[in-house]
């Protein structure tokens, strides 16, 4: 179990910086791939069930289930820290869903091996389609280290208008799912009002068996 030994202070939210030149996101995730390597080696990439199935309900009115989990059991993290990072996949509709959330394991080795990295919630497709991934991460730096660096890798299947992340210091996971509050003046795409597990269930079932589909039209515009 992962113990957080010194927590630091709630900051607010940083949003959306720049992507990393090209060259540093390459090394980077080329980096990321050697460590993963020696993780799975010694066993340490764990994909828990205890969230799949939950529906996380965000300040912009959208809901997702969770589909997957990834954890890097950690003796310590010295600075939670929450992301939460979106996009919107380019020519991707219907049952290309399903395929794309079975791919999605193939993904793993771009992220874990990121340094500070402690886990992720992989979200599927909201209404109007946007993906979601809620991380956990340790250190602010490290974790906008890892999204501008990610945007690259997005932006090769997805709107890259879509692209979005934010960074909440002082957080760990379960605080920042356990703090939302549904709030009309503060309709961000990040923000979670709400985790509902009972209703997640059934969802994410559907979701694994290919039949659900959200399809509610809503606008591409999203509150930053």
């Amino acid at each position: 179990m992962t113990n957080v030994v010194s927590k630091s202070t709630k900051q607010t939210p940083e949003s959306d910086r720049s992507p990393l030149p090209v060259v540093a996101a390459l090394v980077a995730v080329a980096r990321c791939a050697v460590t993963t390597v020696r993780l799975l080696a010694e066993h340490r990439v764990r994909q828990p069930s205890d969230h799949v199935g939950d529906v996380l309900h965000f300040a912009d009115g959208s809901r997702a289930p969770v589909y997957r989990e990834t954890v890097i059991p950690r003796d310590q993290v010295l600075e939670p820290t929450a992301l939460v990072v979106e996009f919107r996949l380019r020519w991707v509709r219907g049952k290309g869903h399903a395929l794309f959330r079975a791919e999605s394991l193939l993904n793993t080795p771009l992220f874990v091996g990121f340094p500070g990295f402690v886990s992720k919630l992989w979200l599927a497709h909201d209404q109007a389609g946007f993906y979601r991934g809620v991380y956990e991460w340790d250190g602010s730096r490290l974790a906008h280290a890892y999204a501008r660096a990610l945007w690259w890798i997005l932006a090769l299947v997805s709107e890259k208008n879509s692209i979005h992340y934010t960074v909440v210091p002082g957080f760990t996971r379960a605080d920042f799912l356990a703090s939302g509050v549904a709030d009309t003046e503060d309709r961000v795409w990040w923000r979670v009002t709400a985790v509902d597990a009972s209703t997640g269930k059934r969802l994410a079932h559907a979701c694994h068996e290919g039949t659900h589909t959200l399809r509610a039209p809503v606008s591409a515009a999203r509150p930053r």
